[in-house]
């Protein structure tokens, strides 16, 4: 009821919804037992515009607003949350760079492709050691003798899709007090894939470590703190994924509440579950509402650090406990492969951690109503 989605956007997200109904949930389990999506996912998601959700129509994207953008993770999620994982930060973090930082020489070679699903993308920030503390970063980037390209030498770990990647934007220092972002081909002798991460959630994204040992880059002229400012919407991003994830769960829970029978009653009938219930009813409403307000603020042209924090911390620690939630329901039954809600659990976790983990947003929501 709180959505303002021009016409165009709402036929948007229904194109979205039927993708998830055919493509997407039928196929997550399978995914998740290949621990890998299929190739034609991101070719099938280009063309319906999933991969440029946040690009101007001047540039090829279909110029959605925020609030598409979350509307459309909330719905991937529901189907399968790394897919979602995926998709919230190739927009957020990746395509908005093109948007906001390459060149027209760099968006000419690579969007394109990128928007097609023929070019698969990644962020590249983290560190064995830069995590939360993200100006520890180490790799390194020297200028060469080619206009606007560096030899990048360091580590990178716990990329999303970086296994997978072709195209990665990656945050490299420039000097002991600078850091940058820079375009990096994987199709190079120095760029080494060292080990795929496995996760218990999310197994379906390709997280990888990798090495990078005079790796050629090509650098987008930006700062790091305007590079950093791109997670503002990824936070959001990833609100909706828990959202979906929370929303999935909660269904799930009601379903089996009214089918399921013990001591000649129903589960939904009993107190204790009805509990359970009403509680993860107002916290998914509540997210729900916490994740628009985001949106809505950034569609409106406000800086939305606070927001997207509320939105984000929210939104997964209640992905969280609805989850668990649902497996109690659900009982034995519930820590089975049987059921969808084991899978939700687990996928549920990474919505903490993820794009700022939840101590992260608490130092920075107290950071600004302290000012």
């Amino acid at each position: 009821m709180f959505l303002n989605l021009e016409s165009e956007e709402l036929a948007f997200i229904e194109t979205v919804k039927k993708f998830v109904a055919e493509e997407v949930l039928p196929n997550t389990r399978a995914w998740e037992e290949a621990t890998a999506f299929p190739d034609d996912i991101w070719t099938k998601m280009g063309a319906i515009g999933l991969l440029g959700m946040t690009l101007p129509k001047e540039k090829g994207g279909i110029g959605c607003s925020t609030m598409a953008y979350v509307e459309a993770c909330r719905e991937l999620a529901k189907g399968d949350p790394a897919l979602s994982m995926n998709v919230a930060a190739v927009n957020a973090l990746c395509v908005a760079h093109f948007d906001h930082f390459a060149t027209p020489e760099q968006c000419e070679k690579y969007l394109p492709g990128i928007l097609k699903g023929e070019i698969k993308l990644a962020w590249g920030l983290t560190e064995p050691d830069a995590g939360s503390d993200a100006r520890r970063v180490r790799t390194k980037a020297e200028p060469t003798d080619e206009a606007g390209k560096y030899k990048i030498n360091g580590r990178k770990m716990f990329i999303t899709n970086g296994g997978k990647a072709d195209l990665i934007v990656l945050i490299a220092r420039t000097s002991e007090t600078e850091l940058s972002a820079f375009l990096m081909e994987t199709n190079q002798p120095g760029f080494k894939l060292e080990k795929r991460i496995h996760t218990v959630g999310v197994s379906a994204s390709n997280t990888v470590q990798f090495a990078l040992n005079d790796a050629i880059g090509w650098h987008t002229p930006c700062t790091f703190e305007q590079a950093i400012g791109l997670l503002y919407r990824g936070r959001l991003g990833i609100a909706g994924m828990a959202v979906g994830i929370a929303e999935k769960a909660y269904e799930l829970m009601l379903e089996y509440s009214k089918g399921r029978e013990q001591f000649n009653r129903r589960l939904c009938d009993m107190q204790s579950v009805q509990n359970m219930i009403a509680d993860s009813a107002m916290e998914v409403e509540a997210a729900r509402l916490l994740l628009h307000k985001g949106a809505t603020y950034m569609d409106r042209g406000f800086h939305v650090v606070l927001e997207s924090s509320f939105a984000k911390l929210y939104a997964s620690e209640t992905a969280n406990r609805v989850t668990n939630r649902a497996i109690q329901v659900h009982g034995g039954r519930g820590m089975t492969r049987e059921f969808l809600v084991e899978k939700l659990w687990r996928d549920a976790k990474l919505t903490e951690i993820g794009e700022g983990c939840s101590e992260i947003q608490r130092l920075v929501i107290a950071k600004q109503v302290l000012k």
